[in-house]
């Protein structure tokens, strides 16, 4: 199985990721690793990306699911998917799955506030909820749970 955990900046993907990774067993990556040198200037410059700039991070995206699928290895994938068109890249076998950790614009802008070092910045957080799309299939999940809850829940809605 494959879980992809989406949402936007600040909604707490690699937090909850690495932590239902831990507790599965299972590998846990970060789709920020997977953007290329130039993606990651352009965000660094408050420059949102396009979808042509995302093509080739979600190919690189669905090479690793794909590979880990062919050696029946269960991983935990960290993505913001936020466009249904993005999904359907990455959602090409009944094993994967996805969690939606949902927010208001007001929590997340504050908790992106607090981060430092990181190439998205609080003033970014508009491109991303303008171009979210719902996503009726994932799992959706209230933020305001704590890492620990939002692992339980994904743990019983997908019977791990």
């Amino acid at each position: 199985m494959v879980i992809i955990v989406m949402g936007v900046a600040g909604s707490g993907k690699t937090t909850i990721g690495s932590l239902l990774a831990l507790e599965l067993g299972w590998d846990f990556y970060d789709g920020d690793d997977f953007h290329s040198a130039s993606n990651r200037a352009k965000m660094a410059q408050r420059i949102p990306l396009t979808d042509e700039d995302r093509s080739t991070w979600l190919a690189s995206l669905r090479d690793l699911i794909s590979q880990n699928l062919r050696e029946n290895r269960s991983i935990v994938l960290a993505c913001s998917a936020l466009k249904k068109s993005y999904r359907d890249v990455l959602n090409f076998n009944e094993e994967v799955r996805f969690v939606h950790l949902q927010g208001s614009y007001e929590q997340i802008e504050a908790r992106l506030r607090e981060r430092t070092g990181h190439f998205m910045s609080a003033e970014m957080l508009a491109s991303q909820f303008e171009i979210l799309e719902e996503a009726p299939d994932a799992l959706g999940i209230d933020i305001s749970n704590t890492p620990q809850e939002i692992v339980a829940i994904i743990r019983k809605g997908f019977n791990l």
